[in-house]
């Protein structure tokens, strides 16, 4: 996995990958009981032509043997998504993770999985975009319903709009696309409005909160728990596709929201009780964004490992000492001056937040944010933007 590597200056770096893996060793999660850890396979250009074009899948081709080619108008060999040898079999590898963990859930070897290297949700069905080769996240989708299943929920709480995911299924009324992030006047890629509500055949199946820049943990979670819960339930998915980008985080470099990882933790609960209730429990986790590579990724996504094994890390719960001696021998310049690593789990964060059944405040800009994307929405499923 550690061969998705954009080069040392890159944000999208391996390292983020190298320290979650680890952190998630030494807290014993990967020992669990009922926790196996898979190789991921190669995905084949048929696996991944299910929701990429071919000719697309051989420009990364032809840019993965020769990096000294720059294909842009397919988003390759740019400043985003620079040309590596590899690129190709790396991000092949990623799609394959999320395509072996939608088979485990079909075969019903498991009821989560997780591919925290996967998440790669601006890559659309012809180009690369915003650090994203091939779309894993869609490929799972994909794999879902070609197993035979007849609705899948996506649930993508990144700092950047779901665009790729969003535009594959534009106009399948069998996925129910579902992003929470902040709004396009302020961050890339630019899109993710409420009035972006799917194609003629598929009107409502795609859904965005465009949240204010600055929006907290008790914003960011009132505005998920006011629009995910509502559509899942009416939406009734046999299985969630969640993508956990953590670049929310008030530390990320990246974007401008500012939640904790105890609220990151909490979603991730959250669409555990989702897919529990309404999905016989089948649910495939995948990561995304997250730029602050030593203090946020490793604790969010060792916290995402946990809840969808079935062992929620407690949040106070120190980081073990020989993982933060490695991270700082290995790492040591991914730590700016005067930042130090976190001691534990958590952050000690105020997770109070009203919910929606308390009423509509128009002078607040994220409950301006929620309910215009409720107004689009919720009449197209029978429900009730202001009570439902």
């Amino acid at each position: 996995m550690l061969a998705y590597d954009f080069g040392p200056s890159h944000p999208m770096h391996p390292s983020r990958l190298d320290l979650t893996a680890r952190l998630c060793e030494a807290l014993g999660l990967f020992s669990l009981p009922r926790v196996a850890v898979e190789e991921p396979h190669v995905a084949s250009d048929d696996e991944l032509a299910s929701v990429h074009t071919r000719d697309y899948i051989a420009a990364v081709r032809s840019v993965s043997d020769d990096p000294s080619s720059t294909l842009p108008e397919r988003g390759l060999g740019t400043e985003d998504d620079p040309a590596f040898a590899g690129m190709h079999e790396a991000s092949a590898r990623i799609a394959g993770g999320s395509l072996e963990a939608a088979d485990a859930i079909l075969a019903g070897r498991a009821q989560h999985a997780v591919n925290f290297a996967g998440g790669m949700h601006h890559a659309a069905a012809d180009r690369a975009s915003g650090f994203c080769i091939y779309n894993d996240a869609a490929l799972a989708v994909q794999r879902l319903l070609d197993g035979g299943l007849s609705r899948v929920a996506y649930v993508d709480t990144d700092a950047h709009h779901g665009d790729g995911t969003q535009s594959i299924f534009w106009n399948d009324p069998r996925v129910l696309t579902i992003s929470v992030h902040e709004s396009g006047l302020t961050l890339f890629p630019g899109t993710g409005f409420p009035s972006e509500t799917g194609g003629p055949d598929a009107l409502g199946t795609a859904v965005n909160v465009a949240l204010p820049a600055g929006t907290g943990d008790a914003g960011w979670l009132r505005a998920f728990h006011a629009i995910v819960p509502p559509l899942v339930e009416a939406f009734r998915p046999e299985a969630i596709v969640s993508q956990h980008g953590c670049d929310s985080h008030a530390l990320d470099p990246l974007a401008d929201l500012r939640t904790s990882v105890d609220a990151q933790r909490e979603a991730a609960l959250s669409v555990s009780r989702l897919a529990n209730r309404f999905c016989d429990d089948r649910w495939i986790a995948t990561g995304g964004g997250g730029y602050d590579v030593l203090r946020v990724v490793p604790r969010a996504w060792a916290h995402l490992v946990g809840v969808a094994a079935g062992h929620p890390v407690p949040l106070r719960t120190e980081t073990p000492a020989a993982w933060r001696e490695y991270a700082l021998a290995t790492y040591p310049e991914r730590l700016g001056p005067g930042e130090t690593l976190p001691e534990t789990m958590g952050e000690d964060a105020d997770l109070w937040w009203r919910s929606w059944d308390i009423g509509f405040n128009p002078h607040d800009a994220v409950d301006r944010a929620v309910m215009a994307t409720r107004k689009e929405i919720f009449p197209l499923h029978g429900l009730d933007p202001w009570f439902d």
